[in-house]
């Protein structure tokens, strides 16, 4: 897994790098609040032409407003200086750009992560999309250790009835709201994609390719992390998804190649890794080269055929595991 290897060095090379140039923010963020990256930083699968994806989520002040929510510690103006100092290290070091000319570079308290969990707000207010990419595909960037705080917080709010089903409890919250966020990447993907001109066209099967492997893996290696150890153990503790949590995508497949009770799914999880290697070997360029690749109908129909190929794999994984076990059910239907 030469590629995989090469791009966990080179993302854990490049965090180090950019938080050695933050340490004006590490002070100002100090025990109130973390920044944590995702995307394919988050993912450890960045390269040269990867831009930053994150968010910045702060403890909480113990203040309730009106509607009953506690504010951040981290404060407005400390915000700003934060912010500012991402913006202009990622010029220096030559990233590309935060994306929506910095529109998701947001800020949460974790009271807004945590008690918006089933409501209509947690859509509205993209706390959804911050607090699952927060489980399923982060590192932290400043404040480490609060961080890991606001994680077991999160973990925390899912597994609120574990005390009385120790014995046979099922991630059933959580595992419901993974499904929910592929679902939504899918919907996004066709409500925001352009089909002409040729360009956009190219792009849309470019999105496709990615959604179909980066996305998926993301949400799948977690579920199929979770029903590996609810089938072994006939539950799952918050140690657990803690653990499930602090690996990424590809590093939850290798865990399930040393688990023995999944020896029959091995050689598909191993041909997943496989599979993935080349889709990162693929994606490897700037996008203007990509979208030349995608614009060649034979090629991008070689491309496409192995994303559905990738997606089949996962499928066979996550059925030679569950083998009609509960949480297999609650997965499909």
């Amino acid at each position: 897994m030469d590629e995989i290897a090469k791009r966990r060095t080179y993302t854990e090379d490049r965090i180090k790098e950019i938080q050695s140039r933050l340490a004006e923010s590490e002070k100002i963020a100090g025990g109130k609040a973390c920044v944590y990256v995702t995307g394919s930083f988050g993912r450890l699968e960045a390269s040269p032409h990867s831009d930053l994806d994150l968010f910045i989520l702060g403890k909480v002040d113990g203040i309730k407003s009106r509607e009953g929510k506690e504010g951040s510690l981290l404060k407005r103006l400390d915000e700003i200086c934060i912010k500012a100092d991402l913006i202009e290290l990622t010029r220096k070091l030559k990233i590309p750009e935060f994306s929506g000319d910095g529109r998701y570079l947001v800020h949460y308290s974790i009271h807004e992560l945590t008690k918006t969990l089933g409501t209509p707000e947690d859509d509205v207010t993209n706390t959804f999309t911050a607090r699952l990419l927060l489980l399923l595909e982060s590192q932290p960037l400043l404040e480490r250790a609060v961080y890991g705080e606001v994680m077991k917080e999160v973990i925390a709010a899912y597994w609120r009835d574990y005390e009385d089903h120790k014995s046979d409890f099922m991630p059933a919250f959580l595992a419901n709201d993974i499904l929910r966020l592929w679902r939504t990447f899918c919907v996004n993907y066709e409500a925001r994609t352009t089909r002409m001109p040729a360009e956009e066209k190219a792009k849309g099967k470019l999105k496709n390719y990615k959604l179909k492997h980066s996305r998926l893996l993301t949400c799948y290696s977690a579920l199929l992390y979770l029903l590996a150890v609810y089938v072994n153990e006939g539950a799952v503790s918050p140690s657990e998804a803690l653990a499930m949590i602090a690996i990424t995508p590809t590093k939850r497949l290798e865990w399930l190649l040393t688990q023995r009770h999944l020896a029959e799914a091995h050689s598909a999880i191993q041909t997943l890794l496989d599979q993935y290697e080349i889709f990162l070997e693929t994606t490897n360029f700037a996008e203007k080269e990509l979208l030349e690749k995608f614009s060649d109908s034979s090629r991008a129909r070689t491309y496409m055929s192995d994303a559905s190929k990738f997606g089949d794999l996962v499928f066979e994984v996550l059925r030679s595991i569950g083998a009609d076990n509960p949480f297999h059910r609650l997965l499909v239907v």
